[in-house]
C-alpha cells in the first residue's frame, strides 16, 4: 500500500513515540506496589499500552487502505483503554509520584493523533 500524507506525516515519528510510550508504561507498572489490586491493573495496562505500537507498525505495513484503516482503529481503541487504566491508577493513588499523569497526558495526545489519522484514511478513501 503507498504512504498517505497522515501517514508520511506520522509514521516514523508516531512508531517511535508509542515506542517509548511503552517503555515509560513498563517503567511505571514495574514501580507499582505489589497487591493483588496493582497486579491486575499493571497486566492489563502493559497489555493495551504495549498493543498501542504495535498495532500502529502494522498499520504501516497495511495491504490496503482498509486494512491500514481498520489497524489504526485498533491501535486506537488500544489507547483508549490504556487510558482508562491510567486513569485508575492515578485516581486511586497507586503511585506516589505522578507519573501515570504524565503518561496520562501522553496517552490522550496519542489518541487524538491516531482519531486524527484514521478519520484523513476515511476520507481520502
Amino acid at each position: 500500500m503507498k504512504d498517505s500524507k497522515a501517514d508520511r506525516a506520522y509514521g516514523n515519528d508516531l512508531s517511535r513515540r508509542t515506542l517509548e510510550f511503552a517503555i515509560r508504561l513498563i517503567a511505571l507498572v514495574d514501580a507499582l506496589p505489589k497487591s493483588r489490586a496493582a497486579d491486575v491493573i499493571g497486566r492489563q495496562l502493559l497489555r493495551s499500552g504495549t498493543s498501542i505500537g504495535a498495532n500502529y507498525r502494522e498499520a504501516q505495513r497495511a495491504e490496503s487502505r482498509d486494512d491500514f484503516i481498520h489497524k489504526t482503529a485498533i491501535s486506537s481503541k488500544e489507547a483508549a483503554e490504556t487510558e482508562y487504566w491510567l486513569e485508575l491508577i492515578a485516581q486511586t493513588k497507586q503511585l506516589a509520584s505522578n507519573d501515570a499523569e504524565k503518561l496520562l497526558i501522553e496517552c490522550r495526545e496519542l489518541i487524538a493523533i491516531l482519531l486524527s489519522i484514521g478519520k484523513k484514511a476515511k476520507a481520502n478513501k
